[in-house]
């Protein structure tokens, strides 16, 4: 893998209200491994379609080119490589047999046969390396109930809950409310590190604290195990979810130990499994997890982003999944349940997209976005998302299981937001002010040791 993680680097481094429905799948799409392609090039370039996949066709032909060369030379080796022991053999038995000049004869041949092997075995690296490196570059085919699209404009709503508080004339956004109750400092973040890095005080650091033990303790109530893991993850941790090359801008990178700063827990988490061959009868695997999460978002500016909207570094718990391809969907279903269940919690208004081709992420087969409405913002902002990602990263990290047939199977990986904290702050920032205060959500009451902020 660092071999291959190497060539990656120098290839690529520079540079309103439906009624309730239930989600039913039928498994359609495949892991995107060459032989896929290679026996389903339409359905890919029409999956690849839906997401505007730029230079489709010329990047899936390349694929198949490489494919092709790399097989023919593996034969060309094996026949090679036959021939050599062959030889090898028939030279042992001429010197047995005092036969030195024909043994002498052979071993020429069989000479020429070892420079020729190792020209085969430059050019098959060379191919598998190049194969490897354009099937990097293709994201994973959308399922078939994924609509195509170009952006976030063209999401399907599909469910929504709650009702959107009427707040008074005086409501204000939640940067003023941080202000205001001096639960939240932008400034100080930004002199200490910059724009993005935000410092929560008193009452704002024990209700963000509250919402990530309410959170873990929801998810393992549910049956997931807490765990905690390293915020800094490898490159071969990078490119077995998928983050890395696709995102390779967006994270931090600490360049002398080359290590990035996680961009969420599904990164860490999903990569203990990296190179398991797990066992049928362990499924489903389910786990939870805080972290901080590191994000450059370059190009982030305007009022879109003020407060807690958009930021470097804030708090998430994330849920993951390693489950049996024959269950994946239905255990989507119920981390979407899950999420639903915490959002009717802290009673918030909330809706349930799924995203477009075009608006969905490069490892997942489909997305479901949770949005709360900011009242003070007027608008919607997203606070989670449930993912499918079938077996797209298994594929990367080798992670398998024995089925009931005893045959080695890929996996499927799930993961959720349970939650991102910032907007979930500011939407109760927002949404509870009073003239007395911020009321705090009556499930978060115990957690934090107070009802009110003022």
């Amino acid at each position: 893998m660092r071999q291959q993680a190497n060539h990656f680097k120098s290839g690529i481094r520079r540079k309103n209200r439906p009624q309730i429905i239930y989600l039913h799948f039928i498994i359609l799409t495949e892991m995107l491994q060459v032989h896929f392609i290679r026996e389903n090039k339409q359905k890919v370039l029409e999956g690849l379609a839906k997401r505007n996949f730029a230079d489709a066709e010329t990047i899936v032909d390349q694929v198949l080119t490489a494919d092709e060369n790399r097989r023919k030379t593996q034969v060309s080796l094996d026949e090679a490589l036959a021939e050599s022991n062959k030889l090898s053999k028939e030279i042992g038995a001429f010197f047995k047999m005092g036969e030195k000049q024909k043994a002498g004869l052979l071993k020429e041949k069989s000479g020429q046969l070892k420079e020729q092997t190792k020209e085969l075995a430059v050019k098959l690296h060379a191919f598998s390396d190049e194969l490897q490196r354009l099937l990097y570059l293709i994201p994973n085919i959308p399922h078939a109930s994924v609509k195509a699209g170009n952006s976030e404009a063209d999401n399907e709503e599909i469910y929504s809950e709650g009702s959107i508080p009427v707040l008074g004339e005086n409501a204000l956004p939640h940067w003023e409310l941080a202000k205001k109750y001096d639960i939240i400092d932008f400034e100080l973040g930004t002199k200490i590190a910059g724009a993005g890095f935000p410092v929560y005080k008193g009452k704002g650091a024990r209700l963000q604290r509250a919402l990530i033990n309410y959170f873990l303790d929801k998810n393992t109530k549910a049956g997931y195990t807490e765990i905690q893991v390293p915020h800094l993850v490898n490159e071969a941790s990078g490119i077995g979810t998928g983050q890395l090359p696709d995102k390779e801008g967006q994270m931090y990178h600490v360049g002398e130990d080359d290590l990035y700063l996680i961009p969420t827990a599904e990164v860490p988490i999903t990569n203990i499994f990296r190179g398991n061959l797990v066992q049928e009868a362990d499924f489903p695997i389910t786990y939870t997890g805080y972290t901080p999460c590191f994000r450059r978002e370059a190009g982030s500016y305007g009022a879109h982003v003020r407060g807690l909207n958009r930021l470097h570094q804030f708090d998430k718990v994330e849920i993951v999944r390693v489950e049996h391809p024959e269950n994946s969907y239905q255990a989507l279903n119920e981390m979407v349940a899950h999420i639903k269940d915490i959002l009717r919690e802290l009673k918030l208004p909330y809706k349930i997209l799924r995203l477009c081709g075009g608006d969905t992420g490069f490892t997942a087969a489909i997305t479901f976005d949770f949005e709360v409405f900011s009242t003070a913002q007027d608008r919607w902002l997203e606070i989670s998302s449930a993912s499918n990602f079938e077996n797209f990263q298994a594929n990367r990290l080798k992670l398998r299981f024995k089925n009931k047939d005893g045959k080695s199977e890929l996996a499927h990986t799930l993961n959720g937001s349970s939650l991102a904290l910032p907007r979930v702050l500011a939407a109760i920032l927002e949404n509870n002010q009073t003239e007395d205060g911020i009321q705090i959500p009556e499930v978060l009451v115990p957690y934090c040791g107070f009802d009110l902020i003022n």
